[in-house]
């Protein structure tokens, strides 16, 4: 098989103009990203009209696609907004909607016919008699349910022609089915399917010992909860890794992985972007090495990463109990060129001129820039042996691997 003309898109998220560009420097296919409402991401701004116009350009450039997010589950007071969304992409053209509710894809459809339509994983499509039923309503392509196992997505795609397979490869997991989550809803009435999730899942809980007793059981606990001390994220799920997976995907006819994070940071979506770019371009190059992309993801994953319900007895990637060791801080981000040696910063983290650094660039290379090779300045021009976090800065050096939209971090 010719791999370079099998592989699967890598579609990745853009919560906001940097983040798009943090995606497309580190080697993209696609940009999944939401207007201004009813996108299932409140916290991430979203794009206006004119950013959309832009974002198009942007994605032209680099030879990327555009896929607009309209996949919250609206109410009868929402269907109003739902068509303006609607007339809005009819001008604007994106390659393709990501869609969950059967109203909107009829309303899809009836508006903007042209446009391609691609199912949202808050359908919780779990067999191929589902993704089938989707295919004769129009849809192109299914994301799979995060529920699923390896056997339940071999079944599907041997059942299901035609039709596009999409999946989750990176990202936080929800521990409700597909996303459907009441817990916000219940705690601070804001709904996970309105895009208004306040993630309880992830807040810290105390309790010193409950025990729960089922009726037909008496006599002993069922359940029981113990806590020695300080407080835990009992509810939060660990975060979801299948890049040492990409090359069974890839024979089983998966067409996109899928990244989560529209509200990551833009260095965490660069280093999660880079690893899935550089692992499918490197099993091109019979060179797939899935130690060095794990040892790359540890260094900023926010929670331990495992393989979710992918495989039938789960694996960790990182220390369970612990999580990974994050030692290796982002320092800033360089924001354009000023002149031949000086380069305009955003810092991220106090940077003190002493530190030898590393440059973050797409294909994992991570070449270092001695401290000696380089001296900082404030915007003033003021040369200072300490930035700090919040602050633009600017950076001299004749190291010729600096460039526009990359990362510095600790060596």
């Amino acid at each position: 098989m010719d791999l370079s003309s099998h592989l699967p898109e890598l579609l990745c998220p853009a919560g906001n103009k940097e983040r798009l560009k943090t995606a497309l420097t580190y080697g993209a296919d696609a940009i999944y990203l939401g207007g201004t409402e009813l996108n299932l991401r409140s916290k991430a701004r979203g794009f206006s009209y004119e950013d959309l116009i832009w974002a198009k350009g942007q994605a032209k450039h680099y030879n990327a696609k555009i896929y607009f997010c309209l996949n919250a589950l609206p109410l009868e007071k929402d269907i109003p907004s739902v068509k303006h969304q609607l007339e809005m992409v009819s001008e604007l053209k994106p390659d393709a909607l990501i869609i969950a509710d059967p109203g909107v894809i009829s309303l899809a459809r009836k508006i903007v016919p042209s446009i391609e339509l691609h199912l949202s994983t808050q359908a919780n499509t779990c067999n191929s008699y589902s993704v089938n039923f989707w295919k004769d309503q129009g849809i192109k392509r299914v994301n799979l349910s995060r529920e699923l196992g390896i056997k339940d997505i071999r079944a599907i795609r041997s059942e299901a022609h035609e039709i596009e397979l999409e999946m989750f490869v990176h990202g936080a997991m929800c521990m409700a089915i597909s996303g459907r989550c009441f817990l916000s809803a219940h705690l601070n009435q804001r709904s996970a399917n309105q895009g208004l999730c306040a993630h309880p899942c992830r807040y810290e809980y105390k309790e010193f010992r409950m025990d729960l007793e089922e009726k037909t059981r008496p006599g002993y606990p069922t359940w029981t909860l113990e806590q020695e001390g300080g407080y835990s994220k009992i509810f939060s799920a660990e975060d979801l890794c299948l890049v040492k997976y990409i090359p069974w995907l890839i024979k089983n006819n998966i067409n996109s992985l899928k990244i989560e994070g529209r509200t990551k940071s833009e260095s965490y979506l660069a280093l999660v972007t880079d690893v899935y770019r550089t692992a499918l371009n490197d099993l091109i190059h019979n060179r797939f090495q899935p130690k060095k992309y794990l040892q790359e993801l540890a260094l900023i994953s926010l929670r331990p990463m495992g393989s979710g319900f992918f495989l039938k007895n789960k694996i960790f990637f990182t220390d369970k109990q612990t999580g990974p060791a994050r030692n290796k801080k982002i320092l800033a981000k360089i924001v354009k060129q000023l002149d031949n040696d000086k380069w305009l910063l955003q810092v991220k983290e106090k940077w003190q001129d002493s530190l030898n650094v590393e440059l973050i660039l797409p294909g994992l290379e991570r070449p270092t820039v001695w401290s000696e090779d380089y001296s900082l300045e404030n915007e003033s021009g003021l040369k200072t042996d300490i930035v700090h976090s919040g602050m633009n800065a600017v950076v001299r050096t004749e190291n010729t691997n600096f460039r526009e939209n990359i990362f510095i971090r600790m060596n």
